[in-house]
C-alpha cells in the first residue's frame, strides 16, 4: 500500500520526521503546511512535496492523508491532533503531547475509539543503548532500581540575548518551558526503564525571565520555565532525581546513572558510551550502534537516527492493521503528561502529589 502522508510544521519536520519518511519506500509525503508559508514552501521544494501551505486545516480538508506528523508548538498538538484524527488519519505528535492532561486524555480517547495509530515523539525510546538500559533492567541485571540521577544541563537558554523575541519555547502560554521540552523526554524514559511514577515533587524555574532579542537588542519577558529538578518515586520502589537546566554558561549535556540491588549503569550523551556492572565487578562497556545512522540524507545525533525507527514502526503498525509494538502511544503521552501537571502543581504547592 501507499501510505500518503502530511506534515504540520516546518522545524523539527525537516530535521526528523521527513528524511524518516522519506527511508520508508511506500510513504508518499503530499503535503506539509507551516505558519509561514515561505517555510512549508521552501521545505516542499528540498523534499519534493507537491503541496504547502500556511494553513493546516485547509490541507488537511484538501487531502486524503493515511498519517499525519504533528510538529507545531505545543499550544496547537491537541487541535491539529484531533482534527486529523478525525479525517481518518493515523497520527505521530510532537513532545510535550499536550497543554495539561485534560487535552492529552482527549487526544487519547479520541485515537483509541477511532482506532487510530497513534505515537509520541519520545523517539529515544528506539536508541539501541536506551532499548538495553530497558532490557537490562527488565532481565534484573542490576537488580531491584534503588535510585536513578539524570542531568542534563546545556547553554540555550543561558545568554539573555540567546532567544529572539517571540521564541515560543520561552513562552509559557504557547506550552514552551524546559520540563516541556526535555523533562517530558526524561519522564518517558524513566517510565520505560523504572515503571509507573507514583509521586512526584519538584521545582519549575524561570531563572532568566528578562531577555533581549538577539538581533535587534529589544527587550522582552519570557515566561517559561529555564530550569526545573525534580523527585520521582516509582510505584514499585525506588526514586529518581532529574535537575534539568538550559541557562548555564557552559553545558555538560547528558548524564544517566541508574543505581540497581546488583549493579550500576552508566550512560552520557557526550561519547553515547553505555557502562554497565555488576556488584564487585568493573565496569563493562556494553555500547550498540544504531545502524540507520550510515542511512543518507539521516541527520547526525540520536534524535535524527532515532527518529526512523520509530517511523517505520508507525507505518508497519498501519501496514499490518496492528497495535505499535514498540514506542511512546498517547496512553504514554497521557501518563507523562499528568506527571508533568504533578510537578507543577507540587513547585505551586510547595509539596509533594500524588500522580
Amino acid at each position: 500500500m501507499t501510505i500518503r502522508a502530511a506534515v504540520i510544521g516546518a522545524s523539527f519536520a525537516k530535521a526528523a520526521y521527513l528524511p524518516a519518511m522519506r527511508t520508508q519506500p511506500d510513504v508518499e509525503v503530499v503535503a506539509i503546511a507551516s505558519a509561514r508559508l515561505s517555510s512549508a514552501q521552501a521545505v516542499a521544494a528540498e523534499f519534493g512535496i507537491p503541496h504547502a501551505y500556511d494553513d493546516w486545516r485547509k490541507m488537511l480538508d484538501s487531502h486524503e492523508l493515511d498519517l499525519v506528523g504533528v510538529v507545531t508548538p505545543t499550544v496547537y498538538h491537541a487541535p491539529a491532533v484531533l482534527a486529523a484524527l478525525d479525517r481518518g488519519a493515523h497520527v505521530i505528535c510532537e513532545k510535550p503531547m499536550a497543554m495539561n492532561a485534560d487535552e492529552a486524555r482527549q487526544m487519547y480517547e479520541r485515537a483509541e475509539s477511532l482506532k487510530r495509530v497513534h505515537l509520541i515523539g519520545h523517539e529515544l525510546r528506539f536508541n539501541p543503548n536506551r532499548r538495553k538500559i530497558h532490557h537490562l533492567i527488565a532481565e534484573g541485571y542490576i537488580g531491584k532500581i534503588r535510585h536513578i540521577n539524570i542531568v542534563n544541563i546545556s547553554t540555550t537558554w543561558g545568554d539573555p540575548a540567546s532567544r529572539p523575541a517571540g521564541d515560543w519555547w520561552s513562552d509559557a502560554a504557547m506550552g514552551g518551558g524546559r520540563l516541556g521540552a526535555n523533562g517530558s523526554h526524561q519522564i518517558d524514559l524513566l517510565r520505560f526503564w523504572a515503571g509507573e511514577i507514583g509521586a512526584v515533587t519538584g521545582q519549575v524555574l524561570t531563572i532568566v525571565p528578562d531577555r533581549r532579542d538577539k538581533v535587534t537588542g529589544q527587550a522582552w519577558t519570557a515566561t517559561a520555565d529555564d530550569t526545573v529538578n525534580f523527585t520521582a518515586e516509582f510505584t514499585n520502589g525506588g526514586f529518581a532525581q532529574v535537575f534539568l537546566s538550559g541557562v548555564a554558561r557552559h553545558g555538560v549535556g547528558n548524564s544517566v546513572q541508574i543505581y540497581g540491588s546488583e549493579g550500576t549503569i552508566r550512560l552520557a550523551d557526550a561519547d553515547e558510551k553505555l557502562w554497565v556492572a555488576r556488584a564487585g565487578e568493573d565496569f563493562v562497556d556494553m555500547s550498540e550502534t544504531d545502524p540507520n545512522a550510515a542511512l543518507p540524507g539521516i541527520g547526525k545525533g540520536i534524535w535524527n537516527v532515532s527518529f526512523v525507527a520509530l517511523m517505520a514502526e508507525a507505518c508497519a503498525a498501519i501496514r499490518e492493521d496492528r497495535r505499535t509494538a514498540w514506542g511512546a502511544t498517547f496512553a504514554d503521552g497521557l501518563r507523562c503528561q499528568i506527571v508533568m501537571d504533578g510537578i507543577r502543581q507540587a513547585w505551586a504547592e510547595r509539596r509533594w502529589v500524588t500522580v
